[in-house]
């Protein structure tokens, strides 16, 4: 009889979360600027969102989060809930806005340059600032490796809405232009396979349970 052989994961489950609540959401584009820290409607929407993700089976084992202060401190609950610590994954971090950052999102929509942001951002870079292919390739550069380092493990990372809109992008093979059309709300889950065979989206934008999502 032949021997055995050993199977080897194949496979890598990513929870994309994005970060909770902060005073601003809806109303500044914040970027990179630091000192942003969570509402207490956040605050609560991670605790909630730690909870979902403790539910799942098999558990995740590794948690990564964006440096800024609103990703880590989403991250903390989760990590509490499982048992883990937080690790710090520069690669999450939001889009580089440049001149945008702390701009409020009704004079931004007024400016001829919107129109382009919306609807061909493939083609868009902020002024001093990074430029939305950029940061699609660093993201999902950025996860393609974490989900290398765990292969065969369910892993959460906590980043923000754009950088998780473009992963999600790239996953289901959609063109970057066509990216705004995804929404991802604050604490949402979305979920991936990352695998030799290529990427499946299981889940997008979910803030309900996450026990019915098959994971293995």
């Amino acid at each position: 009889m032949a021997p055995r052989t050993r199977r080897h994961p194949t496979h890598t489950v990513v929870l994309l979360v994005r970060h909770g609540q902060t005073p601003s959401t809806g109303t500044v584009l914040p970027g990179r600027a630091p000192g942003l820290h969570l509402a207490d409607a956040g605050l609560a929407q991670a605790e909630r969102a730690a909870q979902r993700i403790a539910e799942l089976e098999p558990r995740p084992t590794a948690i990564y989060a964006s440096p800024l202060e609103r990703t880590q401190e989403t991250a903390k609950p989760i990590a509490r809930a499982l048992g883990l610590r937080v690790r710090t994954e520069r690669g999450l971090v939001e889009c580089d806005f440049g001149d945008w950052t702390g701009k409020k999102l009704a004079l931004l929509a007024k400016r001829p340059e919107w129109t382009q942001v919306q609807r061909a951002p493939s083609t868009f870079r902020f002024p001093k600032g990074e430029s939305f292919g950029e940061m699609a390739t660093r993201t999902w550069d950025a996860v393609v490796d974490l989900a290398r380092r765990h292969r065969g493990q369910t892993i959460v990372l906590v980043s923000h809405a754009d950088p998780i809109k473009a992963v999600l992008s790239q996953a289901a093979g959609a063109p970057l232009d066509l990216f705004q059309r995804l929404v991802i709300s604050p604490c949402s889950v979305s979920t991936l396979v990352l695998s030799d065979a290529g990427p499946l989206v299981l889940n997008v934008n979910t803030t309900t349970s996450l026990k019915e999502i098959a994971l293995s």
